[in-house]
């Protein structure tokens, strides 16, 4: 490509980068841009789980397919393509901690553990071992370098941003890492797929969580942790038992449909208490959650987070990974957990989710970081919110 311009967010000190290549569009996008930018690029493509029945079925991740897909784009770029078995330390590290999490009456994001734990630990040490300065990736988020150094921001491409996944990378980690594709729209990334003339160009964007190519997740819980489909009973919050359920993983906070117990109001999953094997119901009005307790923070403000947040900062906050930032008061503990008021409530928010933090609501904001939401306070037990800001460690993990 003669007319190729890198983007401002590639720097342009030659270094050896390792690319991480899952097979699809933004990864290849990523990889080529690197080279096209005069980088020393290794490509390498993570075996996660057995491929076997994922393999070929079109929006699913990391299939078999995809580790194919990712040697035709090396080949394409000319760069040389490492296939890592990473099976085991994923089935510990993400597999096994999202079906302990369920069984904990929680919602996890896997994606969140995969990006904390296998891409930006575990594989940023085996770029470092192949001689890699940088590791790249083709997530949607960006990152900026200032005078206190580097700064993790929202993508350009609001839609496709995924920061929401990132928050937990570390400081040290982003010293590390480049994401080449986060200053571009998604049309742009297609558009150079196409120029660079890469097979994967018109490639549809995985959908699925990588490990559940059949779309259901109950299957792989019942397979780890069988108990955790046992039957048990649908409580209303005035305490009335409604009916029965089979196995509390098959709900999640804020469901309506499923439920199927009959009500002269619509009934929705308020909580689940895995203590009990209750599933709890109730109004739309008891969804709305107007605090949080989190654990785990990890902080990328200049200071720490007990001297960033001690006495409570005013940020904004996303709960879900397409919702829209909320207002917020972020109150460090003191230790690694957090406390989080929200302006305006939220409803449906559940345990196991990730809180995010965010400088502003701007399309580019800095992210500031996040922790994992251990327990949810609603509007009308706001008065013991404070009281309880201390019962960090009781909470579910």
């Amino acid at each position: 490509m003669t007319d190729f311009k890198t983007p401002a967010t590639v720097p342009s000190a030659k270094k050896r980068v390792v690319v991480a290549m899952s097979g699809g569009v933004d990864s290849s996008v990523a990889a080529a841009i690197m080279k096209a930018a005069g980088h020393d690029v290794i490509g390498v493509t993570l075996q996660l789980y057995d491929h076997g029945s994922a393999t070929g079925r079109k929006g699913s991740c990391c299939a078999g397919q995809d580790i194919h897909d990712a040697r035709r784009v090396a080949d394409a770029l000319g760069i040389p393509h490492y296939v890592l078995d990473y099976e085991a330390r994923f089935a510990q590290k993400v597999i096994e901690s999202f079906a302990e999490s369920y069984v904990h009456g929680e919602t996890p994001i896997p994606c969140v553990t995969c990006n904390n734990e296998i891409k930006f630990r575990d594989l940023l040490e085996t770029a470092k071992d192949l001689g890699a300065e940088v590791l790249v990736t083709g997530h949607y988020v960006q990152r900026r370098d200032t005078e206190h150094g580097p700064e993790l921001a929202r993508a350009v491409d609001t839609d496709r941003d995924q920061s929401y996944f990132l928050f937990g990378i570390t400081k040290a980690q982003l010293a590390a890492l480049w994401f080449p594709v986060g200053s571009l729209e998604k049309s742009e990334v297609r558009d150079l797929a196409r120029s660079f003339n890469l097979p994967v160009a018109d490639k549809s964007d995985s959908q699925d969580i990588c490990f559940v190519p059949t779309g259901r997740y109950t299957d792989v819980i019942e397979r780890l942790k069988p108990n955790a489909l046992d039957a048990g009973n649908i409580v209303h919050l005035d305490g009335r038992v409604l009916g029965r359920h089979e196995g509390i993983v098959h709900y999640t906070v804020g469901q309506r449909r499923g439920i199927k117990i009959p009500a002269a109001e619509p009934l929705y999953v308020v909580r689940l208490d895995a203590a009990k094997n209750e599933v709890v119901v109730g109004p739309r009005s008891a969804l709305t959650t107007t605090g949080l307790i989190l654990r785990d923070v990890n902080w990328l403000g200049e200071n720490s987070f007990a001297e960033s947040a001690g006495n409570g900062l005013e940020l904004f906050v996303r709960m879900r990974s397409s919702q829209k930032l909320r207002a917020a008061l972020v109150t460090a503990d003191g230790g690694t957990g957090g406390k989080v008021e929200l302006h305006d409530g939220e409803e449906g928010i559940a345990t196991g989710q990730a809180c995010v933090f965010y400088a502003s609501q701007e399309p580019g904001a800095r992210v500031l970081g996040g922790g994992w939401i251990a327990k949810t306070v609603k509007a009308a037990n706001q008065g013991d919110y404070r009281a309880q800001s201390h019962t960090l460690a009781e909470a579910p993990r």
